[in-house]
């Protein structure tokens, strides 16, 4: 038991790590693209351990602290060292900060699309059974799992959502429900529950979404759709909170120490799937760092002291008006958001020992 939770915890210090790693490779390609000379690519975190070697005049180095990975540019924030980054034009600086959230952006749609890969593409406009409840409508008229649902009482069934909708408007009455099953189109009649047992539905079925096996190519516009749709969570979020369309403890930051609990429930997800289904492929730790590397691409864009998204903020008004912001007074605004940053963590982190979460 030890020994398995040590080995959860390397694989998610690793896979984290591996995403932290991959930001920072950004930042390093678009600065080799831009001319601007890297000194150091660190593996894992400072004080300095050794290091392992140098490339093109960049040090890279083993540090003592095993996660992820950071990247020193030449002047990165002194403007008066000629070549640095700090020095080189505005959109050079704007492709150099923008690389580590585009990386992170390009390694998420990647492993979206292994997942969708492995696992198939789920088909929105048709519901499949998954199960029956003992002694509902749908089990006493001979519904099965598998059973594709195409029509109630004639109206073609769009989605999850109009088939719960249909059924609600008929409780008490007979409704006709066509299915297919191996490739056979059947009809039955049932009449949904007006007051069905607690944790039931009026039919008394568990439903989904049937997936369709896709080759790489065409993963890739769901992977795409993925994306846009959690960047779109992320900008709507804050007005959903304010204007109570979701409640705010359903909405909350998570720390490591969060992302390791979901990390956990993860894996035991895809242990039951190999349990109860060995031919299966165990996605759902796929499909968890895939969420968090594009959470992490999108919230360094964000226009906070210390992001990427707050040293682009910097750079607008030297792109839009040809006017500087003082170097020092930008170091010192990211000094400050830094430090602010830290404590919200260290809140973050109490909050999710304090008051885990609950799946």
């Amino acid at each position: 038991m030890v020994f398995e939770k040590a080995l959860e915890i390397l694989l998610f210090v690793l896979g984290l790590g591996a995403l932290v790693f991959f930001h920072e490779l950004g930042h390093y390609v678009f600065s080799k693209l831009f001319k601007i000379p890297v000194e150091e690519f660190g593996f894992g975190f400072p004080p300095r351990l050794v290091k392992l070697f140098t490339y093109d005049g960049t040090d890279f180095t083993l540090n003592a602290i095993p996660f992820g990975a950071f990247v020193r540019p030449r002047g990165e924030n002194d403007p008066t060292i000629p070549g640095g980054m700090a020095s080189a034009g505005p959109w050079k600086r704007f492709g150099i900060l923008i690389g580590g959230p585009l990386m992170n952006l390009i390694i998420g749609l990647l492993l979206f699309s292994l997942v969708f890969t492995l696992e198939g593409v789920p088909q929105p406009d048709k519901v499949v059974i998954t199960d029956t409840n003992p002694g509902s409508p749908a089990q006493m008229i001979g519904l099965l799992p598998d059973d594709l649902i195409i029509a109630v009482n004639g109206v073609t069934v769009r989605n999850i959502e109009h088939l719960s909708s249909m059924v609600r408007e008929n409780v008490g009455n007979e409704i006709t429900i066509s299915i297919q099953r191996g490739g056979e189109n059947l009809t039955f009649q049932a009449v949904p529950r007006i007051d069905p047992p607690e944790g039931e539905g009026a039919l008394g079925i568990s439903m989904t979404n049937p997936v369709a096996e896709v080759s790489w190519p065409e993963t890739v516009p769901y992977a795409v759709e993925e994306i846009a749709s959690q960047g779109y969570a992320l900008v709507s979020l804050p007005v959903m909170l304010i204007t109570g369309q979701i409640p705010a403890d359903q909405a909350r930051l998570v720390s490591f120490v969060g992302l390791f609990s979901m990390w956990s429930k993860a894996s035991e997800i895809d242990t039951q799937v190999v349990a109860t289904s060995p031919e299966s492929t165990p996605v759902t730790r796929l499909s968890l760092l895939a969420v968090i590397s594009v959470a992490l691409g999108f919230t360094n864009l964000l226009p906070l002291p210390a992001l990427d998204g707050g040293r682009i903020l910097f750079l607008l008004p030297e792109i839009l008006f040809r006017k500087r912001v003082p170097a020092e007074k930008e170091a010192y605004v990211h000094a400050i958001g830094f430090i602010a940053l830290i404590i919200l963590m260290f809140v973050i982190v109490a909050q999710d020992i304090i008051n885990p979460i609950k799946f």
